[in-house]
């Protein structure tokens, strides 16, 4: 291949010196079942860059992106309107100057804006300090186990059913690997979960989502008191961003510690990521809080200015004592959100989660109106689960093919046991005549 910068020569030169007859013996842990054993089919040996193009592109037009038609996906991640200004003003040279923020002096844009985002995280959270952006909201929720597994020295966690499995998984893969147990309670799509019942001498915390990844708006006052009063953290998730203009704060609830998903304010869906993960913490417990934290202070002439104030990382001190060894924060997504925050400021936030709200309410009494169709929630912010009289999974593959992106199906979160269960989700970017075509769709269908 031309482009390769290494002759046939340099190539056996290499190998003799590894100590191997060919390239297929470096890939000796690579299993024979997941080796190619040949060409990949309808791909050819030779394209050139036109063909490739449209080769791509072909293959491309097979997806039905969220954008082009009526779309009612969640589960984590939703499609809200990102004002034009946001990719503009991220673009600022203030803001791309700096790769990391070590030094101050050539750092400022960076340094205010986190310091700037981590007062709106605290407040749209209800928390006393924020950290300066996580890589994502399932990250963040397994830091935040470790924290609490750090600060109670304990080592057991409490997740609800209700908390998305993305986030679950994530825990425990962590669990598996650093030593800690997780106890996992089953789904609970209608709630009724004893959650404190699970809670002894050993439990460090209980991990809750609100709303819950079935869309259940909760209120975990009473849970907070009882967590404290058994010497457990109280850890709330957040996957809706937007939800917090509208509902009672974690902080307000009682909550040691908040893990968000910030993706909804500044970010599009960008097929997954990247996305950006918000921590905020109890005062109490800032120590034990991973990732940084910027601060304001002024200068020698007494100018204001910003500063790492705490940044408690493997890079900076000895590793067994790095509170965290995640080495970057999503510095780019986070100054996207708060850019967004800034430009709705507090009446138009609250405006928008109203209307997210309205338009959820509105679509459930359309679907609600379709035979066979029945909305499992008594309540909910922007986001519920239908109970359906088939399979979830044929009903959206059908509902594709009819142009309208229907839902999440709960099986493909969870596994079998919820097959009649669909988690759809409505924001200020569904119409009316959006939702018509979802309830006629769903009705032919079904």
């Amino acid at each position: 291949m031309r482009y390769l910068p290494l002759t046939e020569a340099d190539r056996r030169s290499m190998l003799e010196a590894i100590g191997v007859p060919s390239v297929d013996e470096l890939f000796r842990d690579v299993p024979e079942a997941a080796r190619l054993s040949g060409p990949i089919e309808g791909l050819s040996n030779h394209m050139g860059e036109l063909e490739v193009d449209r080769a791509l592109s072909a293959m491309a037009g097979k997806n039905l992106p969220a954008g082009s038609v009526p779309s009612f996906l969640g589960a984590g991640a939703y499609r809200h309107h990102i004002p034009a200004t946001v990719d503009h003003l991220v673009q600022r040279g203030e803001f791309l100057t700096a790769y990391t923020p070590y030094q101050p002096e050539v750092s400022q844009g960076t340094l205010q804006v986190l310091f700037e985002f981590q007062t709106q995280v605290s407040l749209l959270t209800g928390m006393d300090v924020a950290n300066a952006s996580m890589y994502d909201g399932a990250t963040a929720c397994a830091e935040a186990v470790m924290m609490a597994n750090r600060v109670t020295r304990r080592k057991k966690a409490v997740l609800s059913g209700g908390l998305h499995p993305h986030y679950r998984d994530t825990t425990t893969t962590d669990a598996r690997f650093i030593g800690f147990e997780t106890v996992v309670m089953p789904p609970a799509p209608t709630g009724g979960e004893d959650l404190l019942a699970e809670v002894d001498g050993d439990t460090s915390c209980v991990v809750v989502q609100n709303p819950d990844v079935f869309g259940h708006v909760r209120d975990y006052t009473e849970l907070g008191k009882a967590c404290q009063a058994k010497g457990a953290l109280l850890i709330v998730v957040v996957t809706e961003a937007v939800s917090l203009g509208l509902l009672t704060p974690p902080g307000a609830m009682g909550a040691d510690i908040v893990a968000a998903e910030g993706q909804s304010l500044g970010n599009a869906l960008n097929f997954g990521g990247p996305y950006v993960g918000l921590f905020a913490v109890k005062e109490k417990l800032v120590r034990q809080m991973p990732g940084r934290l910027c601060g304001q202070t002024v200068d020698a002439d007494g100018r204001r200015g910003f500063v790492l104030t705490l940044s408690t990382r493997e890079q900076h001190i000895r590793r067994e004592k790095a509170t965290s060894n995640i080495c970057t924060n999503s510095g780019l997504c986070a100054l996207a959100f708060s850019i967004h925050l800034s430009l709705l400021g507090e009446e138009g936030f609250t405006r928008l989660a109203e209307i997210n709200h309205a338009k959820a309410v509105q679509l459930a009494d359309k679907l609600a109106a379709v035979t066979g169709v029945e909305i499992v929630n008594d309540s909910f912010f922007n986001e519920f689960t239908v109970k359906l009289p088939k399979p979830a999974t044929e009903v959206v593959e059908a509902l594709a093919r009819r142009g309208i992106l229907g839902g999440v199906p709960a099986s493909r979160l969870f596994g079998g046991g919820l097959d009649d269960l669909l988690i759809v989700a409505a924001t200020e970017t569904n119409t009316e005549s959006d939702m018509d075509a979802f309830a006629t769709a769903l009705a032919e269908v079904l």
